[in-house]
């Protein structure tokens, strides 16, 4: 396993415990369904550190691990907003007429 597939997987592992310990520490309820779904984001969302490799490429690896932790924290945060949104949207049945789900 080369370099880049290492820095590849501590990210997502990086982004994949930061969601575990927030589904553990939130006072909802947890579900499996929300359990896996917060550690994918999670995992997924803090490998978008990696993108900084194209504009720094000699960055050192614990410099893009503080920057997947970041994103890890506050970007899948973010994301699950959004979607909340947009899924409240669909779901209460107001039809515009324009193909959406309902």
């Amino acid at each position: 396993m080369n370099e880049a597939e290492k820095s590849v997987i501590t990210l997502f592992v990086i982004g994949v415990l930061i969601a575990v310990g927030k589904v553990l520490a939130g006072s909802e309820p947890i579900t499996l369904r929300l359990f896996i779904g917060r550690m994918l984001l999670g995992g997924f969302v803090s490998m978008v550190a990696g993108v900084v490799l194209v504009q720094f490429p000699n960055l050192p690896l614990t410099a893009i691990c503080g920057i997947g932790s970041m994103l890890g924290i506050a970007g899948y945060q973010t994301i699950e907003l959004l979607i909340q949104r947009r899924s409240r949207r669909w779901g209460d049945g107001s039809s515009s007429g324009d193909g959406r789900a309902e």
